[in-house]
Order: structure tokens, then C-alpha cells, then sequence
């Protein structure tokens, strides 16, 4: 997508096809959280696909799809009494990375125990952010983004599998790879902070919570940190 064309489309209907339903909006709606997955696609900075009839195609939950469209048109969440999809709802959420709705979805559920012949993997991935009080817009200062996990296999897929953040990669250290942006690279670290939670998911790993931390450290600083805990069962080995 041209973002030349992203600006004449801005007044205009944008149609997407969401797991086989399709929806119509306007792309300030789409852009309402620029943090977010579909901030990123629809500001020009991650690959869209179209489908044979012209629709901007995700490959998610159709129809949760629609309580998604509500809350980036009205910042609101509203759901059904009868609704009991909330768990999924959240995963959608998750994937979407649109944070005030994952607050309002608030904590999962705690999982049940895992049977005596498995044991649980964890990913954390986090994201810390400094921003200057006084600039308006608010201004990016630095960010940083860190995976931490016992698995070695995964930071060795990282390391090996997102090279073109190299000269953003910092050294790597037992159990952690991390990434730093300096202000100019915002939208980058969008961006690799969304190629990371689909890599990490297609590893096979489930979000299990996310959590937001807002921080004053100096008078003239605020630091958000943004956690996601990934977990996947994996079956003891015998020796």
C-alpha cells in the first residue's frame, strides 16, 4: 500500500475481509491506536494482502471481528449478556495488540494444572518505552524490545531469523535477546514487535497474560512497559 494513497483514502471506506466476513470502516478508525497491528498495516508499515475482489484480507476470527470494528470506533466495550467468547475475544486482542482493549478485557483465566508428564515452556516478551512530558505529540525517546526464555532454540531462531533489525540488536545474553530503537525508528520497532508475537505464536506458544506498567523515573521521562507471557506444554522426556 502507497502512502500516497493511504492519505486519499482517509476520508474514504476501506473494506476488509476478516476471515470470510467483510466489514466496511474509514482508516482513521483503523489508525485510531498507532501501536496497534492494524495502526501498523493501514499506516503503511506492514504488507497488506487483497483479496480477488479487492478487500484487505486478515486471516483471523470473522465474526469476533465485528466487537474489534466497535472499539476502534468508539473506544468503548460493549458485548452481549449472553456473550461467553471473552477468552477468544482476548486472544483476538492479542493479536491485534490494541491495548486499552486488552485492559478491558482484563486477566485470562488461570489455566488448569498440566498433567505429570508435561511441563510448561515460557516466552516473555517486553516492551519498554521512554517518553519526553513536554514535547506535543508526546515523542518517542528510545525503546526497547526484549525476549527472555529458557528455550534456546527460540532465541537462536530469533537471532538467526530477523536480521534485517541487526544493527538494532544489542548483545545477546544468557537466556535474552533484545532490540533498541532510538526515536527516529518507531515505527520499525512497530514493526518488529509485531513479526515477533506472530513468530513466537507460530512456535507454538499461547499468550497467557499481558500486562502494562506506566513509570515517572524523571522529571522530565515516563516510561510505558508493555509484558506478554507466552506459554506451550511440552511432553517430558524419559531418560
Amino acid at each position: 500500500m502507497e502512502n500516497g494513497d493511504l492519505g486519499h483514502m482517509m476520508g474514504e471506506p476501506v473494506s476488509l475481509n476478516v476471515g470470510g466476513c467483510v466489514y466496511s470502516t474509514s482508516l482513521s478508525t483503523l489508525r485510531r491506536y498507532p501501536d496497534s497491528m492494524l495502526g501498523a498495516m493501514f499506516s503503511g508499515d506492514l504488507p497488506t494482502v487483497k483479496d480477488s475482489h479487492g478487500n484487505y484480507f486478515i486471516d483471523r476470527d470473522g465474526p469476533l471481528f465485528r466487537y474489534i470494528l466497535n472499539f476502534l470506533r468508539t473506544s468503548e466495550l460493549t458485548l452481549p449478556c449472553s456473550f461467553k467468547e471473552t477468552e477468544l475475544l482476548r486472544k483476538e486482542a492479542d493479536f491485534y495488540q490494541i491495548e486499552p482493549l486488552i485492559q478491558c478485557l482484563g486477566d485470562p483465566k488461570p489455566l488448569l494444572p498440566y498433567p505429570t508428564d508435561t511441563y510448561e515452556e515460557v516466552v516473555e516478551l517486553s516492551s519498554t518505552r521512554k517518553l519526553s512530558k513536554y514535547s506535543n505529540p508526546v515523542a518517542v525517546i528510545i525503546t526497547q524490545l526484549t525476549i527472555t526464555t529458557k528455550v534456546h532454540a527460540v532465541l537462536q531462531s530469533i537471532s538467526s531469523s530477523f536480521t534485517k533489525w541487526n544493527k538494532h540488536m544489542m548483545d545477546t545474553r544468557d537466556y535474552q535477546v533484545s532490540f533498541t530503537f532510538g526515536p527516529c525508528d518507531y515505527q520499525q520497532e512497530v514493526s518488529l514487535r509485531v513479526h515477533l508475537l506472530e513468530f513466537i505464536s507460530k512456535a507454538g506458544f499461547t499468550i497467557r497474560n499481558t500486562r502494562v506498567l506506566h513509570m515517572s523515573e524523571r522529571a522530565n521521562e515516563n516510561t510505558v512497559e508493555h509484558h506478554w507471557t507466552f506459554c506451550r506444554r511440552v511432553h517430558k522426556v524419559d531418560d
